[in-house]
């Protein structure tokens, strides 16, 4: 793991960290935690969005040990990292592309402004840098700036696009990517879609005509629905989950803007709460910002642990 990851993994959980450590303080120094004493951590851990169910595991951890030299700031943080990583674990899984036939057909979705359109660039460059063929299709056709934007990142990233006018036929669109891709022998298809908000009806029937001309070709596409999702949004971010895994059979999520201004607990919560993979997570602009993550890594950036101070990490 390269050290300009870390630094930016860590800038871009520092806001949850700090939220943390201000919540905990005055906890401090009791050789045994009473019961007001463990409320007031679960409602600290609530508080820096790492979501109820992830705060009572805490508690119950805390409750079922004994600290003879009193509980300490870096012990309660290691505590918090070491549940958050367990959490964490079973959900971080890379996308793996083994589709046969291919290509491997990946649905990217989400609401407008949650970073949709450049995390499909820096997964493509992601994929390629794996040796993975990749080719995008525009399905934004809503937004003529998402068209171009996306043309811009293809020609940068070296890869094939396939994109129209704005207002055309998304679905069109997709299937010319599909026969093309195939043809092509292209391993992966990335399409990106119209930015949805999960109240417009019209644009999620859309979403299901892009599956119905999908299934057309490939009874096995897509092969994943991966949801983006806004870090700064904190707790938004889960019921927008919610909605679209109802409504669009999400496979899979993407983190992004994961930077210092992020609400990076939200993080947690949606592993604790739905269990679905997070493939990869965003903490910064450019293209090697973007990649699979370890989870006691991110946990112990959440936690805080190294950006103590050395007399309290004793």
């Amino acid at each position: 793991m390269s050290t300009a990851w870390h630094e930016r993994l860590l800038g871009g959980f520092r806001r949850t960290s700090d939220r943390l450590g201000e919540n905990l303080s005055g906890l401090f120094g009791k050789a045994a935690l009473d019961a007001e004493t463990l409320d007031q951590v679960e409602e600290a851990l609530i508080a820096s969005d790492l979501g109820p169910a992830t705060a009572a595991k805490v508690r119950a951890r805390l409750e079922g040990e004994r600290f003879a030299l009193g509980l300490t700031e870096a012990r309660l943080r290691e505590i918090v990292a070491e549940e958050v990583a367990a959490i964490l674990a079973p959900v971080a899984k890379p996308l793996e592309i083994e589709a046969f036939p291919r290509p491997q057909v990946i649905l990217v979705i989400g609401v407008n402004g949650s970073g949709k359109t450049t995390t499909i660039a820096k997964l493509a460059h992601l994929l390629t840098e794996q040796d993975y063929s990749v080719m995008l299709v525009a399905g934004d056709t809503f937004r003529a700036a998402a068209i171009g934007q996306l043309k811009v990142w293809a020609e940068r990233i070296g890869v094939p696009i396939i994109s129209g006018a704005e207002g055309g036929d998304a679905a069109g669109l997709v299937y010319e990517g599909v026969k093309r891709g195939t043809a092509e022998g292209i391993d992966v298809l990335i399409v990106d879609t119209a930015g949805r908000l999960q109240n417009k009806s019209g644009l999620m029937d859309e979403l299901a005509k892009i599956r119905r001309v999908l299934g057309r070709l490939n009874p096995a596409a897509p092969h994943d629905v991966v949801l983006v999702l806004d870090a700064t949004t904190g707790q938004n971010g889960l019921s927008q989950i919610e909605v679209f895994k109802q409504t669009a059979h999400v496979t899979g999520l993407v983190m992004t803007k994961l930077d210092g201004t992020a609400r990076g607990g939200v993080l947690v919560a949606a592993a604790e709460k739905f269990g679905l993979p997070i493939h990869a997570i965003g903490v910064g602009e450019t293209l090697d910002d973007f990649r699979p993550f370890e989870p006691m890594e991110v946990a112990r950036a959440i936690a805080g642990i190294e950006r103590l101070a050395p007399e309290k990490a004793r």
